[in-house]
């Protein structure tokens, strides 16, 4: 029979096995996942090398292809409006193309001008979207401005002060956000003699070209 000295020997070895058992298994499940892991690597590397290379391959032939579109646009045309109307003049990337109606003194808009990407789409349709236009409008500043109004208050557009780098006695609005009931994009505001410029792009996707290419060359006779 076996004393309860000799019970409470046993009780503490069997203590210290149960912990080696438990680590053991441990130790031989982290060796088998390591085993399995380092067998899929040497079975599919070169799919995962291939993988790899035709990703970054790919990355690569997108960043050129933004290198080459974005060089492609100098050196860059130029319009140049009437003298009566303040010789407003556009300088844009030359992949763009230009549609612009120079109208008589007594329309409603003197100037009427349409850019886009290689060929200018149907300028009366609605659904038509241009990466630039330029409007000179008979309404006053304040009435121009005036029909952002709602968009301003529901926060559907931000209105800021602005003018050009190169005409900076020229003050006007920055309008970002809904410019038109189903386009959002950026319209520049400025009053020029009694008569109104708009400056504007039908998208964001031409917004950089807009801060980046047309405003800073842009001019005109205040």
């Amino acid at each position: 029979m076996k004393t309860l000295g000799q019970r409470g020997a046993l009780n503490v070895l069997l203590i210290p096995f149960i912990l080696l058992f438990l680590i053991l298994m441990g130790t031989g499940g982290f060796g088998l996942w390591a085993y399995g892991s380092r067998q899929d690597y040497k079975n599919n590397v070169d799919q995962k090398v291939t993988a790899a290379v035709a990703a970054a391959k790919q990355e690569q032939q997108k960043a050129d292809a933004a290198q080459y579109a974005e060089a492609a646009k100098s050196p860059f045309d130029t319009y140049i409006g009437p003298s009566a109307f303040g010789n407003i003049t556009i300088k844009y990337p030359k992949t763009w193309s230009g549609y612009v109606l120079d109208t008589a003194k007594s329309a409603s808009n003197p100037v009427d001008a349409f850019f886009a990407p290689n060929i200018v789409p149907n300028a009366s349709s609605e659904t038509s979207v241009f990466s630039l236009r330029v409007q000179l409008t008979q309404q006053s500043y304040d009435q121009v401005l005036g029909q952002f109004s709602a968009q301003i208050k529901t926060g559907g557009a931000t209105v800021a002060a602005y003018s050009l780098p190169k005409v900076p006695s020229a003050v006007g609005s920055r309008v970002e956000g809904q410019i038109t009931t189903k386009k959002q994009g950026v319209m520049i505001i400025l009053p020029l003699r009694n008569m109104t410029l708009k400056i504007w792009t039908e998208s964001n996707d031409y917004k950089a070209d807009l801060d980046n290419n047309i405003l800073p060359n842009l001019t005109f006779q205040p």
